[in-house]
């Protein structure tokens, strides 16, 4: 095995341990297709699913998934104007089960999500009777600031060379704290503790997803 995969599977094992005792259901899972197999095990049949910011879902095979087999589906992605986007949007506050990935983790087991319009976040914090979480090893930073500093000056960047907005971090690829009209980091959420007990449910991969 891989020196990589040794640590991953090692820091992994220790995280999943801290989510649990944050009260959060968590899960460690090797590869892609483990990962993909334990979140479909987690949805249940018949079951209506949104997502927001979920590039690591989609990664594992899961959106596509969901969307060949027994689900409600509110797909943001294949709407055909803004105003079904919006609302796939706002039905997904409202889902059994709402997925997305994370920003940053700490070894410590606790997340860290940056959003724009504030949709991600506010799922996250309260509306679905579940929220699954998707996320990669490369995620995890060993603290609660480094993760933080991992969501504002590596994930906006790098999400904002996909959205192409008119804000700095599209020019130089580096954060400027910017108060641009069209910003996407005007929300921070820290997420600690999960109440109730379970209702946010993780799936952390021992590869590189997202960004």
């Amino acid at each position: 095995m891989e020196p990589k995969q040794l640590c991953y599977d090692k820091r992994g094992e220790i995280l999943v341990k801290n989510l649990q005792s944050r009260h959060f259901e968590a899960y460690y899972c090797p590869d892609k297709s483990s990962a993909l197999e334990k979140a479909l095990e987690l949805i249940p049949k018949g079951a209506s699913v949104g997502w927001g910011g979920a590039m690591s879902c989609s990664q594992i095979g899961l959106l596509d998934a969901l969307r060949q087999g027994e689900y409600r589906v509110f797909d943001r992605d294949r709407a055909q104007t803004p105003e079904e986007k919006e609302m796939a949007v706002r039905s997904s506050l409202n889902a059994d089960v709402f997925l997305t990935g994370a920003n940053g983790l700490s070894l410590d087991g606790q997340m860290v999500n940056i959003d724009g319009t504030g949709n991600r976040v506010a799922a996250i914090i309260y509306g679905p009777k579940k929220v699954l979480v998707v996320a990669g090893m490369n995620k995890v930073m060993d603290t609660l600031d480094e993760a933080v500093r991992r969501a504002r000056t590596i994930a906006a960047p790098l999400n904002q060379q996909r959205f192409c907005l008119n804000n700095p971090c599209t020019v130089t690829g580096t954060c400027g704290d910017c108060k641009s009209e069209t910003c996407i980091c005007n929300q921070i959420l820290i997420t600690r503790h999960c109440r109730p007990v379970g209702r946010i449910q993780f799936i952390i991969v021992g590869e590189d997803l997202g960004l």
